[in-house]
């Protein structure tokens, strides 16, 4: 854990101590591998009409019930384990972002089997650099998250509109948007 209670955060990190560890020590770091950059992607679709914190107090269960989250694992999955995922009342019970998260596993393997890496495939849109906010104001979505969620809407991925495209961004580090006033800034 890197916080202390007398650093400045961004304000949406500052009440909950997960949302807190989560912000100080993962948020808006430069994520590389490529099973983390879809599993992020996945876990931002099981967020879609929630808050985070919702996932973020799951996300051990939804490692647990999707296999770890290895998209080859996950791309066998049945009819047989969209029923028991249906009955975990560990996860967000969504029949919709359960096939979502299977169907984009699949896609991953297929772009894989293609020799694409789906990290390179990510950090493509930025040439590989992360992205810096202005730090003052907070968007929802930008033409360039609009773009990448073009691009995986036309792979075949759910869930992955501009808005939930955007907050995976920020997750995972391809845009840097901490606050100005944030001691994770720079």
């Amino acid at each position: 854990m890197i916080s202390n209670d007398t650093q400045h955060r961004c304000s949406w990190a500052s009440d909950d101590p997960l949302m807190r560890d989560y912000h100080d020590a993962e948020w808006g770091v430069p994520q590389h591998d490529a099973r983390v950059l879809w599993e992020m992607l996945m876990l931002e679709g099981f967020q879609a009409g929630l808050a985070w914190i919702t996932v973020l107090r799951k996300r051990d269960a939804f490692r647990e019930a999707f296999a770890g989250f290895d998209p080859v694992k996950v791309a066998r999955f049945t009819e047989a384990d969209i029923l028991r995922l249906l009955d975990n009342p560990g996860i967000i019970r969504s029949r919709a972002k359960i096939e979502a998260t299977i169907n984009g596993a699949r896609i991953y393997c297929d772009m894989a089997a293609r020799g694409e890496d789906f990290s390179a495939f990510c950090w493509s849109f930025t040439d590989g650099k992360p992205l810096r906010g202005d730090g003052m104001n907070w968007v929802a979505s930008s033409p360039l998250s609009e773009k990448i969620s073009k691009e995986l809407k036309r792979r075949g991925f759910k869930f992955v509109g501009p808005t939930i495209t955007y907050a995976w961004m920020q997750a995972v580090g391809i845009i840097n948007d901490h606050s100005a006033y944030c001691f994770r800034r720079d």
